[in-house]
């Protein structure tokens, strides 16, 4: 476990926060972004001309987007901090001290992370300093939900969606502990992805070393999880009974000379597609694994979202949000408000 930490340094370098001006509202014209059109087929998904907005940037390190109740709720891991963004660039602090990590020092990316709305409309969250998933119930109050496998600690949850059939999955990669000043040694023999279902936990891939987004297809017959590194790809699943995993291959590989980043958080939408991010922005990628497009931003992309109608696509980005119109529907959360 120790090479696997080594190997989370080295890697996860790139996904320090930066900046630490405060939040504000940010005009809503174009950034100084674009759309790569890399296949015909791409003029199904995004119509072309479609500019992509900055709607609200000066966060620190952005993740973990998520649509609820007309506006983007969204994590600042260096931050500490959770809030929410109107489409028109309005933000409001949600919840301070959001990472269940005390006394962060400066720089260290040990907030919350990834969101989503459970049946009963509370919100289970990943805490990446607090090594654990925790629950916002409706007063926003903070309660603690899961953090151990077979007794022993998880490592540092990341990212978590419901499958089609209710079951919660989420990634628990050690990004939480390479950023402790020490790193707490590991207790877990691998960074697993984990399905919860009916109060049990049980790992369901554990061969990647720095798990990070995932998704299902639209009928839940295909499951998708991004391998951050050392070797960078978005894998492929078939889905069976009880979540069964079957016939892994990988969909699309990425390497460093694509540019900044890594294979960070994905969705997908109605079409079958899968919207990735990587080195140098998130790329659309069909159910063969032909890369369709791109969408370049002037920083990192880290997560994205489907919001509003299913046809708004939310990019968090390194420092700030964006959000781009789509002619196809995304896939959004079984549950939601």
């Amino acid at each position: 476990m120790k090479n696997l930490v080594r190997c989370a340094l080295a890697i996860g370098a790139g996904i320090a926060a930066v900046g630490a001006a405060p939040a504000q509202q940010a005009s809503t014209a174009p950034a100084p972004a674009e759309i790569v059109r890399l296949d015909p087929a791409l003029d199904a998904l995004i119509a072309p001309g479609t500019a992509v907005e900055k709607i609200a940037t000066g966060f620190k390190f952005v993740e973990g987007p998520m649509w609820r109740q007309g506006r983007l709720w969204f994590s600042d891991v260096g931050g500490e901090e959770i809030r929410a963004v109107t489409p028109d660039g309005k933000v409001e602090l949600l919840v301070a001290h959001a990472g269940g990590y005390p006394n962060p020092k400066p720089g260290k990316t040990l907030g919350p992370n990834a969101m989503v709305t459970d049946k009963d409309g509370t919100i289970l969250y990943a805490q990446q300093g607090g090594r654990n998933l925790s629950r916002l119930d409706t007063g926003l109050n903070i309660k603690p939900f899961l953090s151990t496998y077979n007794g022993k600690r998880i490592n540092s949850p990341n990212d978590l969606v419901f499958a089609p059939d209710g079951a919660l999955w989420f990634t628990d990669p050690p990004f939480g502990p390479m950023n402790m000043d020490p790193s707490p040694p590991l207790e877990q023999p691998f960074a697993a992805v984990y399905r919860y279902a009916r109060g049990k936990l049980t790992p369901m891939v554990t061969d990647l070393k720095l798990p990070n987004g995932l998704a299902f297809s639209a009928d839940g017959k295909t499951f998708y999880v991004n391998s951050y590194g050392p070797e960078m790809f978005t894998r492929a699943y078939d889905v069976g009974k009880d979540g069964a995993l079957s016939n892994p291959r990988v969909l699309f590989s990425y390497d460093h000379g694509m540019g900044h980043g890594g294979p960070d958080g994905l969705k997908t939408d109605m079409a079958g597609n899968v919207w990735s991010t990587g080195p140098g922005g998130i790329r659309i990628i069909s159910p063969q694994g032909k890369a369709l497009g791109l969408i370049r931003l002037p920083e990192v992309a880290a997560n994205l979202a489907f919001g509003e109608d299913g046809h708004v696509l939310y990019i968090t980005g390194s420092t700030s949000i964006y959000r781009l119109r789509t002619v196809v529907a995304g896939v959004m959360p079984l549950y939601r408000r």
